[in-house]
């Protein structure tokens, strides 16, 4: 399938030439989960609809997407989905529990198990697709952000059963049981790859992994475990001429593994200074990292710290602002558009 010819103004998106690391008219912005979480109008539309049932209906999923970027002014939009919906609609029984996470009613232990989950095609996704053409139409010439949860995160929900802090049974498995712990991970490659191609081929102009618990594991198990799957994501989708974003939390000693993995964008969270991340990527563009806590603190504090890193980032081959990690649910949607007419007004070139 080929994907469909761009919209002409992004070609001069300053989000995709950053992510390119090429020249940029300003620092370009977007917010990881800004759509949604604390808006008025998101929690108003959402009211009475489940989260995977809300991410499973284009008319909302389209409206979500687009309501931060009417709002903020942003850079990009990031469509509004959740890392386990590919696991949905291939069939895992799993549920987004409010307050809890996703939640898994047969956690996986044996290769058997994980023959059991199908390989994921356009076909179970239709509605991914229909979302994305809407909003690549509704858009226009801003820049749209697909998504997949990597590998090793979305391996720990389905292991565990559900969140989990010290992922126990997740490491049990990736240490005691290689054979079942190089099947799951290669079939949730697949279906992450499968997935970003989906989004790909119906519009979106750039695409993020998301490794949120990988911060979990040193870099050596990370190197030997997780970041051959990784990078078979990103591979899988390298022929389409999309930049790529890999992200995680707490992965500020992972930062160089995660860059050679074969991101064209490294996401450094709020834990490291963006000198640091930028010396560890080895070249690559960065993606972040004002601590998401700051835009509780008075304002003038909030722009002093998002200054600091608008030059911080001047450094590196392409810089895109972001938070360290994602919107607080309580965040005052006024301090993000605050925020992003401050990051562009101070890195006019």
């Amino acid at each position: 399938m080929s994907r469909p010819s761009p919209h002409p103004d992004l070609h001069t998106s300053a989000f995709l030439l950053a992510a390119r690391s090429q020249p940029v008219p300003h620092t370009p912005v977007w917010f990881m989960r800004q759509a949604g979480r604390s808006l008025p109008e998101y929690l108003k539309i959402r009211e009475g609809v489940s989260m995977l049932e809300s991410c499973m209906r284009p008319e909302l999923v389209v409206e979500i997407t687009l309501q931060p970027v009417r709002r903020y002014g942003v850079d990009a939009a990031i469509f509004f989905s959740d890392i386990v919906l590919p696991l949905k609609a291939v069939g895992v029984d799993l549920d987004i529990v409010p307050g809890v996470g996703p939640v898994v009613a047969q956690p996986v232990r044996t290769v058997a198990d994980v023959a059991a989950i199908p390989d994921l095609t356009g076909d179970h996704v239709g509605f991914i697709t229909q979302s994305v053409q809407e909003l690549v139409q509704e858009l226009g010439g801003t820049p749209l952000i697909g998504f997949a949860g990597a590998p090793f995160t979305v391996a720990s929900y389905l292991v565990e059963g559900g969140p989990s802090k010290e992922h126990a049974k997740t490491k049990a498995l990736m240490f005691g049981a290689p054979d079942v712990w190089d099947a799951l991970m290669t079939k949730i490659a697949d279906i992450a790859a499968a997935y970003l191609r989906v989004q790909i081929e119906a519009g979106a102009s750039a695409v993020q992994l998301f490794d949120s618990w990988a911060g979990a594991l040193t870099p050596a198990d990370y190197e030997r475990f997780v970041m051959p799957y990784s990078a078979r994501v990103l591979a899988a989708v390298g022929d389409l001429g999309v930049p790529r974003i890999h992200f995680g939390v707490g992965t500020g000693e992972l930062l160089g593994l995660m860059a050679r993995a074969g991101a064209d964008v490294v996401g450094v969270d709020w834990r490291v200074g963006l000198s640091d991340g930028i010396a560890r990527v080895e070249g690559r563009a960065v993606q972040g990292n004002l601590d998401p806590a700051l835009v509780f603190a008075p304002t003038e504090v909030m722009l002093e710290r998002a200054h600091a890193i608008v030059e911080a980032g001047r450094a590196a081959p392409g810089h895109i602002f972001n938070l360290g990690h994602g919107v607080i649910p309580s965040t005052d949607p006024d301090q993000l558009k605050r925020l992003t007419d401050y990051v562009h007004e101070v890195s006019q070139r």
